[in-house]
């Protein structure tokens, strides 16, 4: 039996723009018009620009929405790179604007690593954007300096073990096997959007076999520390309106064991002068998987 597959309310095209010696792919919803704010939609670690249709077909009006794949993700090649870092994907962002919007201010949504870069962009470039959101974007626990000298030797032998093959993502003999490990990642995950979702999350490769979309070197820990008090001054200078989505699972207990907690997350967006923080109920840190429509309409809401 073939399972059923989500059938998408709006069709994208894909556009490949020449950024920092990559063609970065790039998917368009909409068209643009005068007076539509570009809308510009960033995703997360070991995810695709593809994963927002839901959210895009949730919308109540036609959006121009901008959704890249990030270098070493989906259709995006890495450009032989063996590990990936913040400011990186601040540049390949300032480029891509450059590109769709050298003269309006956008609207800015990222979500969790993506997040994290609009966040930390708004605080350099606060010119170029009308309203932000952040979609669980955290930010990671403080570090101290000492912990630099064992950080440097976890990165060089994580590399070491990249060259070596011993990072390589699974693959997978059938695309419904990509749709039950994204399920089994997300259990609200719905068996048709899963099916859907796992023709852009992979590819099928000559010997018929999927493979994930996302480069292993993406798995390299950062060489570099978290450095709060930097983050910090960047949140000061967002200088637009924030609006700081939350999903009703606390994800960061989850991941750092009382290390990093969503009250110290508060604390830190005190920094931003203008924020609002928003709950999605029954969704998980994937909300735009689980929660499409209530997201759409925090999002139209905030940019009306």
């Amino acid at each position: 039996m073939i399972p059923r597959m989500y059938q998408a309310k709006r069709h994208f095209r894909s556009e490949y723009v020449p950024i920092r010696n990559l063609q970065y792919h790039v998917q368009i919803w909409g068209e643009p018009a005068p007076g539509k704010t570009p809308l510009v939609m960033v995703h997360g670690w070991m995810d695709v620009a593809a994963s927002y249709q839901f959210v895009v077909d949730a919308f109540s009006q036609d959006h121009y929405v901008i959704a890249p794949d990030w270098r070493g993700y989906g259709k995006t090649p890495s450009g032989g790179a063996d590990n990936f870092w913040f400011p990186d994907y601040l540049a390949d962002l300032d480029f891509l604007l450059d590109h769709y919007a050298p003269a309006t201010p956008v609207n800015l949504v990222g979500h969790s690593m993506g997040g994290n870069i609009v966040m930390l962009y708004a605080g350099v470039r606060p010119e170029r954007i009308r309203r932000l959101v952040n979609l669980e974007g955290f930010g990671m626990p403080a570090t101290k300096p000492s912990q630099a000298p064992g950080r440097y030797a976890k990165w060089m032998d994580e590399l070491k073990s990249l060259h070596k093959g011993e990072m390589a993502l699974r693959s997978y003999d059938m695309v419904s096997g990509v749709a039950q490990r994204l399920r089994k990642t997300n259990p609200r995950l719905t068996e048709d959007k899963a099916e859907w979702l796992a023709r852009h999350w992979a590819a099928e490769g000559i010997d018929g076999s999927w493979s994930i979309l996302g480069d292993p070197a993406h798995k390299i820990t950062n060489a570099n520390l978290y450095k709060v008090d930097e983050v910090l001054e960047l949140y000061q200078r967002i200088s637009m309106p924030l609006l700081a989505v939350e999903a009703s699972d606390n994800s960061l207990d989850m991941w750092w064991n009382g290390k990093y907690t969503l009250p110290e997350y508060h604390e830190r967006l005190k920094s931003v002068p203008q924020v609002e923080i928003a709950r999605i109920e029954d969704a998980g840190h994937m909300m735009h998987h689980d929660q499409p429509a209530a997201l759409a309409a925090l999002i139209e809401r905030f940019i009306a």
